[in-house]
């Protein structure tokens, strides 16, 4: 008999379908860190909130004061769990003191990744958020089964080029899918 080796989405856009209930994912991108047979972390890319990076700072080192580019320069809902806890996607090439290349895009949760961002020695390409989603083993496939999700290939300029409102939609789109078209109604033929 062949093995089979599970097919894991780590790597992978997760695009919410419309009739996600989950507050915490309706209309939602969610980038896949890692996802295993132990179960599945990812962040969610298209939900700013009202703080920013000028606001993380104040906390973290609040003897300098921020520069206006940090006013700017958005803190996303990355997911329900350790909402207190950052991580900053960025292209590869810098390395902090906790940075992960992961093949195209490198996840980094130090704050020195924050520090150099504010202090203008990049990466300029990033998106920052605050906590994570989480799957136990086996509940990120069962959502799958129940057509909660579509995946769809990593691409960098969705992350890095297309403000947080359009990601959802521009990923959607290198599928051809139009989510305003899909329907939460099952269809009976």
């Amino acid at each position: 008999m062949k093995n089979v080796t599970p097919s894991y989405l780590k790597h992978q856009f997760l695009i919410a379908m419309p009739h996600m209930h989950d507050q915490n994912f309706a209309h939602t991108l969610t980038y896949v860190v890692e996802h295993n047979a132990n179960g599945a972390m990812g962040l969610v890319i298209n939900r700013p909130q009202s703080l920013s990076l000028a606001d993380i700072l104040e906390q973290l080192r609040p003897e300098l004061p921020a520069s206006a580019h940090c006013q700017h320069i958005p803190i996303h809902i990355g997911g329900p769990v350790q909402t207190d806890r950052g991580f900053v996607l960025h292209p590869p090439g810098q390395i902090f003191q906790a940075t992960v290349d992961l093949g195209g895009v490198a996840l980094s949760t130090s704050q020195d990744a924050l520090f150099s961002i504010a202090d203008g020695y990049g990466p300029d390409q990033n998106l920052i958020t605050l906590g994570y989603a989480g799957w136990d083993a086996g509940q990120l496939e069962a959502e799958f089964a129940a057509n909660a999700w579509l995946n769809c290939p990593f691409d960098p300029a969705i992350l890095f080029d297309v403000d947080s409102e359009l990601r959802l939609d521009a990923a959607a789109a290198k599928l051809g899918i139009n989510l305003n078209l899909l329907t939460s109604q099952a269809g009976h033929a």
